[in-house]
């Protein structure tokens, strides 16, 4: 599996570029502030046609360049519907008013095609067999997104967990509690072998984050 990832130019979002082995066909994960220029590098690079975006939650550092990039190639961005609001009003996602330029822009719209994701769901996209996983906490709508490459599982964590941390949850519809749940319920259980490629700071896997992030080991021992 081809697994390119990069900051954004805020926040060091990391987007991700995936597609299969030997493939022509990819998906991108989360593209934040400044990442189109990049994303369109990427792809000529590896000789790529994009097939979707995907997004991990709502937030604006992980969706600001979603609409310009499914534009350009024409297609669609895959998001909980829990979030979707935040696509064309980030601010209410923020805990900021409704107007406020947000990295320089004030006008805000979706991409032309929405598609929904939700807990359970599977996607076939750009020959990728992809496993969508409701991980709410951070925001109501934020998923995991599981794929494997060969026989190793990986899993893209957005915000919800980070190498030796998790997402925040002090913003506009975050939850202590759910987050909780999340993490004994949905994070806890993958396996050990599973790398995690989250949405800010380096990749892990699910064998250290068990054994040393403070943030799991304190909610999953309640």
């Amino acid at each position: 599996m081809l697994i390119v990832g990069f900051p954004a130019r805020e926040l060091a979002t990391n987007c991700w570029v995936v597609a299969p082995d030997g493939g022509r066909h990819c998906v991108v994960i989360d593209p934040g502030v400044g990442v189109a220029d990049r994303v369109r590098t990427t792809l000529r690079e590896h000789d790529l046609q994009l097939a979707a975006v995907l997004l991990t939650h709502g937030h604006l550092d992980h969706t600001f360049d979603a609409a310009e990039i499914c534009g350009a190639y024409g297609v669609a961005a895959y998001l909980h519907p829990a979030d979707r609001s935040q696509l064309t009003d980030p601010a209410r996602g923020l805990g900021v008013p409704t107007g406020v330029p947000l990295f320089g822009r004030t006008n805000f719209a979706e991409p032309a095609e929405v598609s929904d994701l939700a807990d359970g769901l599977r996607l076939e996209l750009a020959d990728l067999d992809i496993t969508v996983t409701g991980s709410p906490g951070h925001t109501p709508g934020s998923v995991l997104f599981g794929m494997r490459d060969g026989q190793s599982p990986v899993c893209f964590s957005g915000d919800t967990l980070f190498a030796g941390s998790i997402g925040r949850m002090d913003l506009p519809g975050g939850s202590e509690e759910t987050m909780a749940r999340t993490l004994a319920e949905v994070v806890w259980p993958l396996p050990d072998d599973t790398v995690v490629h989250p949405g800010h700071g380096p990749s892990t896997t699910m064998a250290t984050e068990r054994a040393t992030n403070p943030y799991l080991l304190q909610r999953t021992s309640r």
